[in-house]
């Protein structure tokens, strides 16, 4: 019947995609991507790196909580249609206050609160969706309530609480909170659905993009208002190139190879698989992203402002360690990505990453380019031996992939 449950909600298929819906339901996170940015280049002090590293966990796993859902209901049809648009709401209110999410600012709402009563918004929507679309499914059903009886009540408590102090408190509330729900979510059983492989792989890609884009877009603002120079065209496409290799490295094989482990595992391991590979290491990956792009601002800035920087002039402190250590972050949790789901350790990687970092001292003096250029050299020279090295079990990955 139309007015029945199955009707208002209907159960996401095996061979679904990403619904549209859901494409622009993520716009709310490329906003706050850029909040986030923006959040620590203004101060890049190591206090200032640790609430945008708080916010970014909070943001993703309002995000998370949302791809699980989609994977269990149509997002785009009924009831929860509706649910996305009001907790797109909600989750554009939380990106809009990010900047106010720790000191509030003169005049308006209190912005700590208005953060946590966002989430608060978001987090109970996701709830109320999930309970109606468990009504059938009494293993499902008592997943949820389990799930929901610690993780919102340790996330979002602890986050109203935390808006009402300040300082060292404020902070380790905040920890607190993130750590409780992500552990809670561990702890809290593995009886989820997942009803189609394909879609969950394709929205985590598709998010990894949206992160990718916003380092590309970092590029943008860090020279924007500045004419068109050398330098700024250099930067620019080596900023390019730098995400450009991020991107071959998560989609040529380590995607593919992770969402065939997915199809083929069955009931726990697929959960696992999906909740470890996925809602775990995918946010280590954003979180470094994230970092790159701050990087990326601010070498482009180095090199297009004349009136501020010479060419001569060195990326040092924390803009250089995020430069570095976001691609070293980003390696690192694709190897974990890849390793729960295929068993196998990508160890070029994990040699890439301990090289990175082996090389800060020496990018610390260089000039911001040349420190720029020396990071894109290893990445290229990273995916250069991987795609030699490993050619033949690559082309099997993808061949059957595609085939």
């Amino acid at each position: 019947m139309i007015g029945s449950k199955r009707a208002r909600l209907l159960p996401t298929a095996e061979d679904a995609s990403v619904t549209q819906l859901e494409l622009f339901f993520d716009l709310v996170l490329v906003f706050a991507f850029t909040m986030v940015t923006g959040l620590v280049a203004h101060d890049t002090s190591a206090k200032n790196m640790l609430r945008a590293v708080l916010v970014l966990a909070v943001m993703w796993w309002l995000w998370i909580a949302y791809s699980w859902l989609g994977n269990t209901v149509r997002a785009d049809e009924g009831i929860a249609r509706v649910a996305m648009f009001v907790a797109m709401g909600g989750g554009f209110l939380a990106a809009l206050t990010i900047p106010e999410a720790f000191d509030d600012a003169p005049g308006g709402w209190y912005g700590p609160l208005v953060f946590a009563i966002a989430y608060l918004i978001v987090r109970l929507v996701h709830l109320g969706i999930y309970v109606l679309a468990s009504a059938e499914d009494s293993q499902l059903r008592n997943q949820v309530l389990r799930w929901s009886l610690g993780s919102i009540t340790i996330g979002t408590t602890l986050l109203v609480i935390a808006a009402m102090t300040s300082g060292t408190t404020q902070i380790v509330l905040w920890v607190a909170a993130i750590v409780g729900d992500m552990g809670w979510t561990l702890l809290a059983g593995e009886d989820w659905r997942l009803n189609s492989a394909s879609h969950f792989s394709e929205r985590y890609a598709l998010i990894t993009i949206v992160a990718l884009g916003e380092s590309i877009v970092s590029i943008g603002i860090g020279v924007a208002g500045l004419p068109i120079s050398w330098p700024i065209a250099v930067g620019s496409l080596l900023g390019l190139a730098v995400s450009g290799l991020l991107w071959w490295a998560y989609f040529d094989v380590a995607a593919l190879s992770v969402e065939r482990e997915l199809q083929r595992a069955e009931g726990e391991r697929q959960i696992k698989i999906a909740r470890n590979s996925y809602t775990f290491w995918h946010f280590p990956m954003i979180a470094g992203i994230i970092g790159l792009s701050l990087g990326l601002k601010k070498v482009l800035y180095y090199v297009g402002d004349e009136s501020a920087h010479s060419l001569k002039d060195t990326l040092s402190g924390i803009p250089l360690f995020a430069l570095y250590g976001g691609v070293v972050l980003y390696l690192i949790a694709l190897v974990g990505f890849k390793q729960y789901a295929t068993g196998n350790i990508t160890v070029p990687r994990l040699v890439a990453a301990g090289l990175l970092l082996a090389l800060i001292p020496v990018a610390c003096a260089l000039p911001a380019l040349a420190s720029l250029g020396l990071l894109c050299g290893v990445l290229m020279l990273l995916i250069i031996w991987e795609t030699m090295r490993y050619a033949a079990p690559r082309d099997e990955i993808r061949h059957a992939a595609h085939g």
